[in-house]
């Protein structure tokens, strides 16, 4: 080979420097991204984080919120508020046994407290009657159900559309007898078969002035006894298989300290 086509040493090694000298650069940039990318990722993770925060605190609020509107039904009463708590959990626990979705088994925690919100719009002289109610009395009672119903209407929030059909309906009886509409079987949203059943138990069980608790066992029979008339068979049946947690729950909410730290009151009849 001759010399002319040899290649020029020097210049191949200027060429290489050259080629580190920019593989140098390059990698700074890199370095330099990755640290401006690392950066952007935290302070991300921090908006994430912060966002978490202010969600949680708004649905805090808003579940207080809830329970501070079923408080403006119970107001009027000296009941401590126990019954809401019992009967949101028994509702809960009902609906878990039932195979529901944990997201509808949480909404009808938190909706049932609501189910009497409509006698915000029943006069004192009635809601607060020791006596017995007369017709009349008792047809006044009954629009509760249409009341609360209009004021948790037209609600985009999940847990006020369930609170509204538990509200109108868990008057409802499964043959067809019950109030406002006399809607019976699957006719009656089950949140309102639910919630009904709840109701009548704990009313059953708990002192109020114009009776006295009726003894678990006599609750439990006059429920089996309206299996398929007033109750969903379906429910009753999972209500009696499961009276061992409900009557645990009935336990646990025993004390006025209790109902007072959950943020529930309780008034009227059911």
């Amino acid at each position: 080979m001759e010399k002319d086509n040899l290649p020029d040493a020097s210049l191949t090694s200027n060429q290489l420097q050259k080629y580190a000298e920019d593989l140098a650069k390059v990698y700074q940039s890199e370095r330099e991204k990755s640290k401006d990318l690392e950066a952007a990722n935290q302070q991300l993770l921090k908006y994430a984080d912060d966002l978490n925060k202010t969600v949680l605190e708004l649905k805090e609020a808003y579940l207080d919120t809830i329970h501070r509107l079923a408080l403006a039904a119970e107001y009027k009463d000296e009941d401590t508020g126990e019954h809401i708590i019992r009967m949101s959990r028994y509702c809960a626990l009902i609906a878990e046994k039932l195979g529901l979705p944990a997201e509808e088994v949480k909404n009808i925690l938190y909706a049932s407290p609501m189910h009497d919100i409509g006698k915000i719009g029943i006069p004192d002289t009635i809601l607060m009657k020791t006596g017995k109610l007369t017709e009349e009395e008792f047809e006044i009672m009954k629009t509760h159900t249409i009341i609360g119903a209009n004021l948790l209407a037209h609600s985009r929030a999940e847990i006020l559309q369930v609170a509204e059909q538990i509200a109108i309906s868990h008057h409802e009886k499964w043959n067809g007898t019950g109030y406002p509409k006399g809607l019976s079987d699957d006719q009656i949203p089950l949140v309102g078969r639910i919630a009904g059943l709840a109701d009548v138990f704990d009313a059953l069980t708990s002192r109020r002035p114009y009776k006295e608790p009726y003894p678990i066992e006599k609750a439990c029979e006059i429920i089996k006894k309206e299996r398929g008339k007033h109750f969903d068979p379906d429910v009753v049946d999972v209500f009696m298989e499961n009276i061992d947690e409900i009557l645990k729950i009935k336990e646990e909410v025993g004390s006025a300290d209790n109902a007072l730290r959950s943020g529930f009151a309780r008034s009227g009849r059911d």
